[in-house]
């Protein structure tokens, strides 16, 4: 009895992503955040970004766990511990943008 082999489903090429007007907002962050990334505001994305450019710039990253953050005296006042992890850290950030 022989099988019949299907030829590869053809991919279609990716639509390009339009980005999500909500992310692209500018925000203003409160003070204690605009002590890390500045007080103008911008969108979600870039304090994102300007929190990563900190972390590594100061190396708050974990050595043996990269995916969790240490806390210097300024991002304990954000994060309200000593060590969050890089999923929770946005939602902690979330909190001082309006």
């Amino acid at each position: 009895m022989a099988t019949a082999k299907k030829a590869p489903a053809a991919k279609a090429a990716p639509a390009k992503r339009t980005p999500n007007a909500a992310f692209m907002k500018p925000m203003t962050p409160s003070a204690t955040l605009a002590a890390v990334i500045g007080s103008k505001p911008m969108p979600r994305t870039e304090v994102t970004k300007k929190v990563w450019e900190y972390i590594k710039k100061n190396k708050l990253q974990d050595a043996t766990n990269k995916r969790m953050i240490n806390a210097d005296a300024k991002l304990k006042e954000i994060f309200k511990k000593p060590q969050v992890s890089m999923f929770e850290m946005t939602k902690l950030i979330s909190a001082h943008l309006s």
